[in-house]
């Protein structure tokens, strides 16, 4: 299956996307925001855009009594866990029975065996752009109703109302948000090695050779979810060629045999072929999932398994199953900065209704709402898109610099370019860019074919 409207999506206002990390930048508590504008919403009164301090509280859902309603989602372990506590309010609000149905990626395949068993989930939580166009593609998503959409033009940027819309129709209420641009440290293993925050990639390079000689490997690298591997490519890319190529890349507008690919590549392999950086070497990073290449950097004492781990904000969530405190034991950087500008790179997941039934659409209002996102927002390793979210919810200085800053950057914002692409591309285990990645990871220096095989997979997910 494929994305056959990938013009089609009303477009995202996108400009240079520093913005978010140049509002962030390391301190005490690894982050100190500063202004760096925002949309074109009004200030709330006390000289601030988004972040509000209105939690509608007042937020009206109906009684759906004796109604049972399915969730599906591809979250496991903690993520599952407090998603489910979200539900909980929504069931003691509405007297609905839900359900969560664990997906599997890719889950447009997942859903795909769902409707054709006439057994479709009410909602499903949609991780890439490129799955809900083939969700409107395939005719399964129903649009948002008015009383949802309410929600979405009080609290959502045009930005992230524009991701989650087809042909101009509303279908995606965007509930998680992630910043995936951050790299987290130990910073017991940065003091031991005598060494602070980079901000530039060689600066970076020299940080991990530093550690390196102190004895802890640098970088914790979760190469067994190649979702991650495409992270590390985008970031550089976006820093290095620039937003007008990452967009055209994204796009499938430029091949990527281009030079510009061989080039973040080549940068991508310095580190990954570097003898000693990478914790486990290459075939211990690809049995290494997402949750424990994080513990790992944040568990043994003086000597944990690397001293550094890249992904975004929900890396938190991770921590706090280890005895590491965040802001203290684990601090924060943006991406360092790989060309002239540090990259911001977002990504997201958006609910959709695969039923047009009062409970499904109630969801989508509840999920729309700060009611709902304050529920996750305390638990930690979330950030939300939604702007009338109250940034006291957050556990931490550290996730409230993270929400500000991306909130603060309204429409100005680059989606993940993996979940941009067609899934059969971007997001399927195996396959794809995800194959190509793992195998670069393997064998770095292998540039060249490594694009051949990349643009070979793009060329027939996108049908050229």
């Amino acid at each position: 299956m494929r994305s056959t409207l990938r013009t089609r999506r009303a477009p995202l206002h996108r400009r240079t996307t520093a913005r978010i990390a140049s509002a962030v930048v390391a301190g005490a508590l690894a982050f100190t925001v500063t202004a760096c504008g925002g949309d074109d919403d009004k200030d709330d009164g006390d000289g601030n855009k988004g972040g509000g301090k209105d939690t509608d509280s007042s937020l009206q859902l109906p009684k759906l009594d004796g109604e049972n309603i399915s969730v599906a989602a591809v979250w496991g372990g903690a993520e599952r866990k407090v998603f489910l506590k979200v539900l909980d309010e929504f069931e003691k609000r509405t007297g609905a029975k839900v359900s969560f149905v664990p997906a599997q990626d890719p889950i447009i395949s997942f859903l795909e065996s769902k409707v054709a068993g006439g057994q479709p989930p009410d909602v499903a939580m949609l991780p890439q752009v490129g799955a809900i166009e083939q969700a409107v593609a395939n005719k399964w998503a129903k649009p948002v109703g008015p009383e949802a959409q309410k929600q979405l033009d009080k609290n959502y940027a045009k930005g992230w109302r524009d991701l989650g819309a087809v042909d101009g129709k509303q279908y995606g209420v965007y509930f998680k948000a992630a910043n995936k641009s951050l790299v987290w440290y130990n910073t017991r293993v940065f003091e031991n090695a005598g060494v602070s925050a980079p901000k530039t990639w060689d600066d970076f390079m020299k940080t991990a050779q530093t550690v390196y000689d102190s004895g802890v490997p640098p970088v914790s690298v979760a190469g067994a979810e190649a979702w991650t591997l495409t992270d590390w490519f985008e970031n550089i890319y976006l820093s290095q060629a620039g937003p007008e190529k990452y967009d055209q890349l994204a796009a499938h507008k430029i091949k990527w045999t281009d030079p510009s690919v061989k080039k973040a590549l080549t940068t991508l392999g310095e580190l990954f072929g570097k003898k000693g950086f990478v914790a486990g070497g290459a075939s211990g990073a690809l049995q290494t999932e997402f949750p424990a290449s994080v513990k790992q950097t944040f568990r043994g004492g003086d000597q944990p398994k690397a001293g550094m781990v890249f992904e975004g904000d929900m890396v938190s969530l991770a921590i706090s199953e280890t005895k590491a405190e965040v802001g203290t034991d684990a601090k924060v950087f943006p991406f360092p900065a790989v060309g002239a500008e540090s990259p911001a790179v977002v990504g997201g997941d958006a609910a959709v209704a695969l039923k047009d039934s009062k409970g499904a659409q109630a969801l989508l209002t509840f999920l729309g709402s700060p009611d709902s996102a304050k529920i996750w927002a305390e638990a930690g390793g979330f950030i939300s898109p939604n702007k009338s979210l109250d940034l006291s919810a957050y556990p931490n200085d550290v996730q409230r610099g993270i929400a500000k800053a991306l909130i603060e950057a309204g429409d100005d914002i680059r989606f993940d370019m993996s979940d941009q692409a067609p899934q059969s591309f971007g997001g399927t285990p195996g396959k794809g860019e995800w194959k190509a990645l793992q195998d670069f990871l393997k064998d770095p220096k292998n540039v060249a074919g490594t694009q051949k095989v990349l643009e070979t997979a793009a060329a027939k997910a996108y049908k050229d």
